[in-house]
């Protein structure tokens, strides 16, 4: 893939940065999103598809992204479809950092060392050309106020926007409460975003950790009633998503 435009991962972590500290939004649940970014982009780049709740590789030839690469072949040694929230729940030390010092390698943004209590060391991150960051942001704004479907990069960009908590980042207070929803809502319009958005939430929740259920069963125990509720409940700082619809629909491939 050409290098002719950002990555949903790049973009993810650019709205994600605090122009006024030099640090991130949501850094725990970042991490998660991250991950869940590069699933869709390689999505959108043919590699692999969704099957069921399960990722499955498509296409192991390399985007020419090493990251998304590095990815890609830890997906391929899998040798079967892996569930979406397992990877995502996975490991991914460092790949924070990993994406800050692409940005900072692309010219993007800037390292900035500082020190913590006049002690220890830290590095803030600023971005060198705030207009890129305002067009990731307009588009969002866009798709918020005028209601017209986004196309499947900014459908997803949102979705993992809502599933970190940058919503409440990016429209703070009582007033960004409708735009907020907005946010959520247009989960719809990308179902790999979607698939991978609630994925990000279920980890969080600690759904990940939990033995998968049958249909049968799957409203008798409680075990994934906490998840839902938290995914259901009325939000002070966050609108939850949407219950996710059934998974078959998804099953069309679609390409600090």
């Amino acid at each position: 893939m050409g290098r002719s435009r950002r990555t949903i991962p790049e973009e993810l972590l650019l709205l994600a940065l605090d122009p006024a500290t030099g640090t991130t939004a949501q850094p725990q649940s970042l991490d998660l999103g991250l991950a869940g970014a590069q699933l869709v982009e390689l999505a959108l780049a043919g590699r692999i598809a969704p099957d069921g709740d399960r990722i499955a590789v498509v296409m192991p030839r390399p985007t020419g992204d090493p990251t998304l690469d590095s990815a890609l072949e830890l997906l391929r040694r899998r040798g079967s479809p892996v569930r979406a929230v397992h990877w995502i729940g996975g490991p991914r030390l460092g790949l924070r950092q990993t994406y800050l010092s692409h940005l900072e390698r692309c010219g993007m943004v800037h390292a900035v060392a500082g020190q913590m209590c006049g002690v220890l060391p830290t590095t803030r991150y600023q971005a060198t050309d705030t207009a890129i960051s305002r067009e990731i942001r307009s588009r969002l704004d866009s798709a918020i106020r005028t209601g017209v479907p986004p196309d499947p990069r900014t459908a997803a960009l949102a979705a993992l926007a809502h599933a970190v908590g940058l919503g409440k980042h990016l429209y703070p207070g009582n007033e960004g409460r409708s735009s907020r929803s907005r946010l959520r809502d247009l989960i719809r319009h990308d179902p790999m975003g979607g698939l991978v958005a609630h994925a990000v939430m279920d980890v969080q929740n600690g759904v990940a950790a939990q033995p998968r259920r049958s249909p049968a069963t799957a409203g008798q125990s409680g075990g994934r009633q906490p998840a839902q509720a938290a995914r259901t409940a009325p939000d002070p700082g966050r609108v939850p998503m949407q219950p996710r619809r059934g998974a078959g629909a998804m099953a069309r491939a679609v390409a600090h």
